[in-house]
C-alpha cells in the first residue's frame, strides 16, 4: 500500500491523482492522507499531532512524504521528526520524501529539508529523496506583484538583478513522484526492493529565467513593449510587509531574491529529463499565467 500526505496541496494532489490511475484489482493500492482526513476518503495525518500518525500509517508499505515546510523551522522539523519516529514504528518500508534541490542550497529554505533527508537516513526503511527544484508558478508568484502594473507602465520591476532562477513544471515532479513510488511498492510486493532505493535526485529546472526573460514574456502576453528595471532587496522587504505575510514567509522570500540576484539558483545539472524519459514541459506559460493571474 501507498499512502501519500498533503494531497489537500497541489503537488499531493497530482501524485495521488496519478497512482490512483494506477490502482486497480491488479494494480496498486493507494490512498490519501490529510490534516482533515474523514478516515473514508483519506487518513487523518496530522503532522501536529503525533499521537495519530502510527495508527495513521499503519499498513502502509511507502510513504510519499510531501514536505510540510509552510511554517517557522521549527515547528517543520518537529512535524517532520514526527513523520520519520511514526513510519519507523508503523513498519512503513520505503519513504519517498520530496525534498529541495541543490540550487537552493544557500537559501532560508534549505535548512529543514536537509535535516529531514539526514533523520530519514538513519530510519529502519528504504528511502528515497527527490529533491524538488523551484515550481515555475513560484516565480510567477515572485513577480505578480509588478507584472500587472508593467501592462501600464511598460516596465516590470523586481529584485533580481541580472540573476535567473531555474524552474519546472509541478507536473513533471509529480509524475516522477508516481513513478518512483510505484515502482518502489512493486518491488516490496516481489520481496526486494527498489532500484530508487538509498538514492537522491536533483530534480532541477531546465529552464533559467531571470528579469528580462520574465519582461520578453509580459512583452507578448500585453503586446506592448515591457522592459526590466531591478530594485534593490530594501525595496523589496518593504514591499512585502505590506502584504500580511507570516516573518517566515518574508524571510525566505527575500532569501530566494538575494540568491537569485547572487546567481545561485540556475541550476547545472537535472535528473528530470532522465526520469521522467521525455522532454520536461515547457515553463514559460506557467510563468506568465501565475505572474499576470487576476491581472
Amino acid at each position: 500500500m501507498i499512502l501519500v500526505t498533503g494531497v489537500s496541496g497541489g503537488l499531493g494532489r497530482l501524485v495521488l491523482q496519478g497512482l490512483t490511475a494506477l490502482s486497480g484489482p491488479d494494480g496498486i493500492e493507494v490512498v490519501a492522507g490529510t490534516r482533515g482526513g474523514d478516515g473514508e476518503t483519506a487518513r487523518r495525518i496530522d503532522f501536529d499531532d503525533p499521537a495519530s500518525l502510527v495508527e495513521g500509517f499503519a499498513g502502509v508499505d511507502v510513504l510519499v512524504m510531501i514536505s510540510a515546510g509552510y511554517a517557522e523551522d521549527d515547528i517543520v522539523l518537529a512535524r517532520h521528526g514526527a513523520v520519520a519516529d511514526a513510519a519507523a514504528a508503523a513498519g512503513v518500508r520505503h519513504v519517498i520524501y520530496t525534498s529541495l534541490a541543490a540550487s537552493g542550497e544557500r537559501t532560508t529554505l534549505a535548512l529543514p529539508h536537509r535535516w529531514t533527508e539526514d533523520r530519514l537516513a538513519h530510519g529502519p526503511y528504504d528511502t528515497t529523496i527527490l529533491r524538488n527544484g523551484l515550481y515555475a508558478e513560484l516565480l510567477g508568484g515572485l513577480s505578480a506583484g509588478s507584472a500587472g502594473p508593467a501592462a501600464e507602465t511598460g516596465v516590470f520591476s523586481a529584485a533580481y538583478g541580472t540573476g535567473r532562477m531555474s524552474v519546472v513544471a509541478r507536473e513533471d515532479l509529480a509524475d516522477i513522484t508516481v513513478s518512483v513510488a510505484a515502482e518502489a511498492d512493486r518491488a516490496l510486493t516481489s520481496g526486494g526492493h527498489s532500484r530508487h532505493a538509498g538514492r537522491t535526485y536533483e530534480l532541477e529546472g531546465v529552464t533559467a529565467l531571470g528579469g528580462t526573460d520574465l519582461a520578453d514574456l509580459l512583452t507578448k502576453r500585453y503586446g506592448r513593449q515591457v522592459d526590466y528595471h531591478p530594485t534593490s532587496l530594501t525595496d523589496a522587504r518593504t514591499a512585502l510587509a505590506g502584504h500580511g505575510l507570516e516573518p517566515y514567509q518574508i524571510t525566505h522570500t527575500l532569501s530566494l531574491l538575494s540568491n537569485m540576484a547572487a546567481g545561485f539558483l540556475e541550476a547545472k545539472t537535472s535528473d528530470v529529463p532522465t526520469l521522467l524519459g521525455s522532454a520536461p514541459r515547457p515553463v514559460h506559460d506557467l510563468v506568465t499565467e501565475s505572474a499576470t493571474a487576476g491581472g
